[in-house]
């Protein structure tokens, strides 16, 4: 029997020798997609003259894109902006300076709007009077506001906040709203270090630069002309005439 089993398993192994050598191999679909490409070949297949050099700089590449400018400000004076300036010099920076027109903020008014009759605005004076408000003045009523009554004007928004806080305890709502005037912002532009999406305006905060200041992309047509800035001219000294007393006559349109 142990023979007859060898005689088969021979028999067997013989076959599948023969048919492998005698079948030709399945042949294998053509991909269009790639039959119309050449053939890869290695460098060291390719002439001496069509290898590339490999100390060549690399050609057709895209130019790298550095970080934008970033503005850092508005700042209200040019001294303000000027330290700001050094400090960021001092961190690694190459800061310059820029004026640009803009509205500047000359304070934060507070005052109760919705009126819409002189009995309304009287009746409002009245409870700000019986819980210790003497200062405030009804308004004249234009169209785009209506009638108002005005609880003061702060140069600090946090003292209106104040204000508006007390007068909402009182069951009333108060606004505030920023007065702007036309006026000179200064700037600080640079650019980034490496690895840095922003500036550091903590230290600035930390040196006592204005807290009001952040950081906004420079404006595209002034960032490339941007230059250290003068300091501005005296102002002329104002004359005293009566024209400056109605301006003090109301405490509540002052600054506090």
């Amino acid at each position: 029997m142990r023979r007859v089993f060898f005689a088969l398993l021979f028999v067997n192994l013989a076959y599948f020798a023969w048919a492998l050598w005698v079948t030709p191999p399945p042949s294998v679909p053509v991909n269009e997609a790639v039959a119309h490409l050449p053939p890869l070949k290695l460098l060291t297949e390719l002439p001496a003259d069509q290898r590339p050099d490999p100390d060549a700089p690399p050609k057709n590449l895209e130019p790298v894109v550095t970080q934008r400018c970033m503005s850092v400000g508005p700042f209200p004076d040019v001294t303000n902006s000027a330290q700001a300036a050094a400090i960021l010099k001092q961190k690694g920076f190459d800061p310059k300076q820029r004026a640009a027109e803009g509205d500047t903020i000359q304070g934060f008014g507070v005052f109760i709007g919705g009126m819409k009759s002189e009995a309304e605005s009287d009746k409002v004076l009245v409870t700000l009077e019986h819980n210790g408000v003497k200062d405030a003045l009804v308004m004249p009523a234009s169209a785009d506001a209506g009638r108002r009554v005005s609880l003061g004007l702060f140069t600090e928004r946090a003292r209106a906040e104040r204000r508006a806080e007390a007068v909402r305890a009182m069951g009333l709502k108060p606004e505030i709203t920023e007065r702007k005037i036309p006026g000179t912002l200064y700037w600080v532009d640079l650019a980034p270090q490496p690895g840095m999406t922003s500036v550091p305006l903590q230290d600035l905060f930390a040196e006592g630069v204005s807290s009001k200041v952040s950081v906004q992309p420079c404006p595209e047509t002034k960032a490339a002309t941007a230059a250290a800035v003068a300091p501005p001219a005296a102002a002329p000294p104002v004359a005293n005439s009566a024209a400056a007393a109605p301006a003090a006559a109301s405490p509540a349109l002052g600054p506090k």
